[in-house]
């Protein structure tokens, strides 16, 4: 190869990986700075999968309906003193 020809391709990949940087640090917002974020990266968070409702089991709930009233009872036991 000439030695012109491996200059002109190292400029190209120079060009190419800044404009890589460019793109990746276009997302990211300065320490200290506030504000909305960019479209193209609300458009990569808008594309995650959604994440799914989580199932209670009956016997879960009756647990926790006996705690809160427990709970209850010694704050309404709490104020009555």
């Amino acid at each position: 190869m000439e030695l012109s020809r491996i200059i002109s391709e190292i400029d190209a990949e120079i060009v190419r990986l800044q404009q890589a940087r460019t793109l990746l640090t276009a997302g990211s917002v300065a320490p200290g700075r506030r504000g909305r974020k960019p479209k193209a990266l609300a458009t990569v968070q808008a594309s995650a999968k959604p994440r799914r409702k989580r199932k209670l089991s009956a016997e879960g709930r009756q647990r926790i309906r006996e705690a809160m009233k427990r709970r209850w009872a010694e704050h309404r036991k709490q104020q009555g003193k």
